[in-house]
């Protein structure tokens, strides 16, 4: 099973922009599945799936802040 690179996009959320790629990749059954992958940070990657592509890109902009957010929370609670 391979993934294939369907497009590269950027996600601006605030100030910031995070690039993503899509990728669709058949199931053992034939199905399609789609995937979102959006950079965070050097080695931090948030990895969406989905049945529709159109889903993913809906979900994106959403998803990503509270991420965002979440990892913030967790570094100040490390830090503390």
């Amino acid at each position: 099973m391979f993934r294939v690179l369907l497009k590269s996009d950027a996600l601006a959320i605030g100030d910031r922009t995070f690039p993503v790629r899509y990728f669709e990749l058949r199931t053992l059954r034939g199905a399609r599945r789609y995937s979102a992958e959006i950079l965070i940070g050097p080695g931090d990657r948030v990895i969406l799936d989905d049945d529709s592509l159109s889903n993913l890109e809906t979900r994106a902009p959403r998803v990503v802040p509270a991420t965002i957010d979440s990892r913030v929370l967790a570094a100040r609670r490390t830090a503390a």
